[in-house]
C-alpha cells in the first residue's frame, strides 16, 4: 500500500490543522492505521492509531483531548484532526499502515513520506 500525507503546515500556538493520508495499492481496511511524529533531533513517537473498522482508537498522552484520529475506508483516506496545537507539536508527521493495533513504529510496514507541523509561540 502506498501512502500520501498532505496537510501540514505553520500554524500559531492555540490553531488547528488537519492531516490527511490517502492509501493507494490496497484495500485500506486491511490495515491498522496510525499516525506518528519526528520532531527535530528525536526519536520517532506514536501519536495515533485506529483499528481496521474505525471503532478502536488510542492516543499519546501529550494529545489526549485535542487530537483526533479517522478513517474513511470507501475514500482510502485517515485524517488527525489537531485542534489547540501546541509549538511542542512541531514536527514532521507521518502516517503509516501496519497489521497490528500497537503503538510501537517497528510494528509499521507502510509508510507515507512526512508532513512537517510547524507551531509557532
Amino acid at each position: 500500500v502506498q501512502l500520501q500525507a498532505s496537510g501540514g503546515g505553520l500554524v500559531q500556538a492555540g490553531d488547528s490543522l488537519s492531516l490527511s493520508c490517502a492509501a493507494s495499492g490496497r484495500t485500506i481496511s486491511n490495515y491498522v492505521m496510525g499516525w506518528f511524529r519526528q520532531a527535530p533531533g528525536k526519536e520517532r513517537e506514536f501519536v495515533a492509531i485506529i483499528s481496521r473498522t474505525g471503532d478502536s482508537t488510542y492516543y499519546v498522552d501529550s494529545v489526549q483531548g485535542r487530537f483526533t484520529i479517522s478513517r474513511d475506508n470507501a475514500k482510502a483516506t485517515v485524517y488527525l484532526q489537531m485542534n489547540n496545537l501546541k509549538p511542542e507539536d512541531t514536527a514532521v508527521y507521518y502516517c503509516a499502515a501496519g497489521f497490528f493495533l500497537v503503538t510501537t513504529a517497528s510494528n509499521y510496514h507502510y509508510w507515507g513520506q512526512g508532513t512537517l507541523v510547524t507551531v509557532s509561540s
